[in-house]
C-alpha cells in the first residue's frame, strides 16, 4: 500500500517528467516512459480522491495456493442426478425420469380430480343438476361424458348384468394384437357376427377339404402308386381340370393373410401337386375300382355290351345262316335246331367261334 501523501506524489512526477518527457532533450528522454508515469500520476490521483470520500478498496488479492478442483461428490455437471455413464446415455436416462414424473403429476391430478365432492358442481345455480346437456363441450370427449351422465340421470346403467363383478383382466390379451381391433371383433362377436377373416378362413378349409375329397374319390379308380402309361396321363388330366379351384383358394388364402390379425394365424398356399402326391401314396384309399357311368353301370358291363352288339351285328349280316329272337337271346339255325343259349360275356368261347366265323 502507498504510504506517501498527495503532495509528494505531485513532486515526485513533476521531476520524472522533466527528465523523460520528450521535448526535455535530457539523454533519459523517452516517450513510452512519459506514458508510464503519466499513467501512474493519474491512478495515483483516483486513489487519493477516493481516500477523501471514504471509499477503501482491498488491495490483498487472492492468490491460490493449489490449482481449482472440482467437488469429488460431483461427477458430472450434467445430468448429474441420472447415474453413471456417457453423456449420451445419461440423457436418455434423464428423459425416462421427467416422463416418470409427467406420468406420476398426472396420475395424481386425475385422483385429485376424481376425489372431488359429487354434489360440489350442483351448487353453481343448478346447472350441472337439472340439465347435463347444457354443460360446456370441449371436443368429442365432453360430448360421450354428457351423453353417459344423462344415460346414468336416465337410470340406463341401472341392474345392470356386469354389476358388482370384477372388471376382466385385459392383461391376458395377446398384446400383438391392436386394441381396437380386438374390441370391434368382441363387439361382433357379442352381437352374433363373424369377423371377415373368420368367416374366410372358414371357407378357406371348406374349399381345401372339398379338393381333397375330390381327390380321394377319383384315386379309387387308378392302380397303385406310381402310375404309368395311360393311367399317369388320365391323372394329370384330372389335375388339370382342378387347377381352377387350386387358384380359388390361393386367391382366398392371400386374402387371408393380408387381414389375419397375428402371423401365427396365417395360411400357406395350396399345391395340388404335393396334395396329388399325398394322395396318391395313402395307403388306406381302396384302389383298382370300376368307375360307374352315367346309367348305373360300370366299365366291364359297358365293354360286355360293346363286344354283345359286335356279335349280334355280325350275326345279322350272316342272315342266310342265322334267324335271331325278338328278344336277341337266342339263337336259329334256317334249319330250326337251336344251336344254344348265347353267354354274351363270353361269346368268344371255342365252341362258338365256328358260327361267328
Amino acid at each position: 500500500m502507498c504510504s506517501a501523501d498527495q503532495e509528494t506524489v505531485r513532486s515526485a512526477y513533476i521531476e520524472l517528467v522533466k527528465k523523460v518527457h520528450p521535448d526535455s532533450g535530457q539523454p533519459e528522454a523517452s516517450e513510452d516512459r512519459f506514458h508510464e508515469i503519466d499513467e501512474a500520476f493519474k491512478f495515483l490521483q483516483q486513489r487519493f480522491a477516493k481516500n477523501r470520500r471514504g471509499i477503501f478498496d482491498d488491495d490483498d488479492d487472492e492468490v491460490p495456493d493449489i490449482r481449482h478442483t472440482a467437488p469429488q461428490h460431483r461427477h458430472y455437471l450434467s445430468y448429474y442426478d441420472c447415474g453413471p455413464g456417457n453423456p449420451l446415455q445419461r440423457h436418455k436416462q434423464h428423459e425416462l425420469i421427467k416422463a416418470k414424473e409427467a406420468q406420476e403429476h398426472l396420475i395424481k391430478h386425475r385422483v385429485d380430480k376424481s376425489q372431488i365432492s359429487e354434489n360440489s358442481l350442483k351448487g353453481k345455480g343448478g346447472i350441472f343438476a337439472n340439465n347435463p346437456m347444457k354443460k360446456t363441450q370441449y371436443g368429442f370427449d365432453r360430448i360421450v361424458e354428457d351423453y353417459i351422465q344423462e344415460a346414468i340421470s336416465k337410470g340406463d346403467f341401472d341392474n345392470l348384468s356386469g354389476a358388482g363383478k370384477p372388471l376382466p383382466n385385459v392383461h391376458v390379451q395377446n398384446p400383438y394384437v391392436d386394441f381396437t381391433m380386438q374390441k370391434v371383433n368382441k363387439i361382433l362377436s357379442d352381437n352374433g357376427f363373424t369377423p371377415q377373416w373368420i368367416a374366410l378362413q372358414r371357407d378357406v378349409r371348406e374349399d381345401l377339404e372339398n379338393l381333397k375329397t375330390k381327390l380321394e374319390q377319383e384315386r379309387i379308380y387308378f392302380g397303385e402308386y406310381p402310375l404309368t402309361g395311360a393311367e399317369l396321363k388320365a391323372w394329370e388330366t384330372f389335375l388339370t381340370n382342378c387347377k381352377e379351384e387350386e387358384k380359388l383358394i390361393n386367391h382366398k388364402i392371400d386374402e387371408y393373410n393380408l387381414i389375419a390379425p397375428i402371423f401365427e394365424r396365417q395360411l400357406f398356399r395350396v399345391d395340388l401337386c404335393k396334395l396329388s402326391d399325398d394322395v396318391l401314396k395313402d395307403p388306406d384309399i381302396p384302389k383298382n375300382k370300376d368307375r360307374p357311368l352315367a346309367d348305373g353301370r360300370n366299365d366291364k358291363a359297358t365293354n360286355s355290351n360293346e363286344s354283345k352288339t359286335d356279335f349280334l351285328d355280325c350275326v345279322e349280316n350272316m342272315g342266310e345262316m342265322f334267324i335271331l329272337t325278338p328278344d336277341r337271346q337266342i339263337i336259329y339255325h334256317l334249319s330250326g335246331f337251336p344251336l344254344e343259349m348265347v353267354d354274351w360275356a363270353t361269346y368268344h368261347r371255342t365252341d362258338l367261334a365256328p358260327f361267328v366265323l
